[in-house]
C-alpha cells in the first residue's frame, strides 16, 4: 500500500524531548521558566528587534501587539480579507473594527493602493499579512502608514525568516506577531510571540499577556503583585518554550529544507500547464505553505478529490475569505482580487523533510489530475 503524504509534518529532534523533560523535571517553572526568557531571546537575536514577548498563541500575539499599539474601541484597522480568521478577530477581541482591504496579484498581501483607499479620519492602524512564508509590499504600506500617521502590526505566523530587500518578516512595521503552532516555520504545538524596537509597546504587550501585573515573580514572590493595567493570563508555558528553543536552534535548516523542496516543486511546475506556484521576487520565500494557483479551467474540488485518490493530501487557504465568512458577511465592499485568488488556490503538501520521492509523487498527481480536468 502506498503511504500517504500529509500536508505537513512536525521535524522533531531528540533535542526537543530533552529539553522538555529538562523543563518538567524543574518541578517549579511550568508556567514562568527559565526557557521562556531564553527563547524570547533567540527569537529576539534572530529577527534583530529589541523586544520578543512570549504569548499562548499566534492570536494572543495579535492582540497583545494591538493592545501594546493601543489600539480599542472604534478604531478601525486595515486588514486583508485573504487570511487566517484570526487576524481579523483579533482586531474584533481589543474592540477595534476591522476595515477589509483588496490584495495584490504578486504577494498575495495588501496591496498598498486599496490600502490607501480605505483611510479615514478613524483609522488607526493597518495589520498586513504576510501570506504563505512569503513578504507582502511592507515598505510601501510603511510609507502611507508614515503619510497618514497611523500604525503597522504586521502578522506575519506564516513568514518567520522570510526577507525582502534585507528585511525580515515581522520587523519593519511598528511591531509584530509571530506563530509557533505546529505547522509553523518553528513548530512548538502553539505559542506566539510580540516583537518589536518600542519599548512602549514592549512593555503594554508584557503588562497585557500577564492580567496587568508590573511584577513578574508572582509565584515565587509572598504578596499578590502590583497590578498597573487591565490585562488577561496569555502567557506561554515553559514546556512549549522549551520545544521552541530546540526547533529555533535549527531554523536554518528547516527554512533550507522548505526552500529546497519548494523550489525543486517550482521547476516541475514550470512545465505543467494550468498551474502557478506562489512565489516572491527581490527576497526569501519561507513556504510555511506550499501554495499553487490553478488555471481558471481547472475544477479545484476535482484535483482535490484526483489528488486524495493518491492519498496526496491537499487544503485551500482561504475560501471562503474572511469578508465572505457567516460573521463577517454583513454588507461589505467586494474585494475583486481576494474573491478570484480564493476560488483558485490551493495548498500542497510541504515540511523540511519531504523526500525526492514524495515531492515527485505530489508533481505527478498535480500534472495528471491538471491534465484530465483542463
Amino acid at each position: 500500500m502506498t503511504d500517504s503524504i500529509p500536508l505537513f509534518e512536525i521535524p522533531w529532534a531528540v533535542q526537543d524531548i530533552q529539553n522538555v523533560i529538562e523543563s518538567i523535571g524543574r518541578g517549579g517553572w511550568w508556567a514562568n521558566g527559565p526557557f521562556i526568557q531564553e527563547f524570547e531571546e533567540m527569537v529576539a537575536s534572530y529577527l534583530g528587534v529589541e523586544h520578543a514577548i512570549a504569548v499562548n498563541s499566534g492570536t494572543s500575539a495579535l492582540m497583545a501587539a494591538l493592545v501594546g499599539a493601543d489600539i480599542g474601541d472604534g478604531d478601525e484597522v486595515i486588514v486583508p480579507s485573504f487570511t487566517q480568521q484570526a487576524t481579523v478577530n483579533s482586531v474584533k477581541l481589543v474592540g477595534g473594527k476591522p476595515v477589509f482591504a483588496d490584495i495584490d496579484r504578486d504577494t498575495y498581501g495588501l496591496d498598498p493602493t486599496a490600502v490607501e483607499d480605505r483611510i479615514t479620519p478613524n483609522t488607526a492602524a493597518i495589520l498586513p499579512v504576510h501570506v504563505y512564508g512569503s513578504v507582502c509590499q511592507i515598505e510601501a504600506i510603511c510609507e502611507i502608514a508614515a503619510d497618514h500617521d497611523v500604525t503597522v502590526i504586521e502578522d506575519a505566523a506564516e513568514a518567520q525568516g522570510a526577507e525582502r530587500d534585507g528585511s525580515m518578516a515581522g520587523t519593519v512595521g511598528d511591531v509584530g506577531a509571530l506563530s509557533f503552532c505546529q505547522n509553523k516555520i518553528v513548530p512548538a504545538g502553539e505559542g506566539g510571540m510580540v516583537v518589536t524596537d518600542d519599548d512602549d509597546i514592549a512593555r503594554s504587550a508584557s503588562l497585557y499577556r500577564s492580567h496587568g501585573r508590573a511584577t513578574e515573580d508572582y509565584f515565587e514572590s509572598s504578596d499578590s503583585g502590583r497590578h498597573v493595567t487591565v490585562g488577561g493570563n496569555f502567557r506561554m508555558p515553559d514546556m512549549i518554550a522549551a520545544l521552541g528553543c530546540s526547533q529555533m536552534e535549527r531554523i536554518d535548516s528547516l527554512i533550507e529544507g522548505r526552500r529546497d523542496a519548494a523550489l525543486a516543486m517550482n521547476e516541475a511546475f514550470e512545465a505543467t500547464d494550468g498551474v502557478s506556484p506562489h512565489t516572491m521576487d527581490n527576497g526569501r520565500h519561507v513556504y510555511q505553505f506550499y501554495t499553487v494557483t490553478l488555471d481558471r479551467d481547472i475544477d479545484r474540488d476535482a484535483l482535490i478529490e484526483h489528488l486524495a485518490e493518491r492519498d496526496i493530501s491537499s487544503k485551500v487557504y482561504w475560501n471562503p475569505p474572511v469578508h465572505q465568512s457567516e460573521y463577517y458577511s454583513r454588507g461589505d465592499r467586494a474585494l475583486p482580487v481576494t474573491e478570484e485568488l480564493s476560488q483558485r488556490v490551493l495548498s500542497l503538501p510541504m515540511h523540511p523533510e519531504l523526500s525526492p520521492q514524495e515531492i515527485e509523487r505530489i508533481v505527478a498527481g498535480v500534472r495528471s489530475g491538471c491534465e484530465q480536468l483542463r
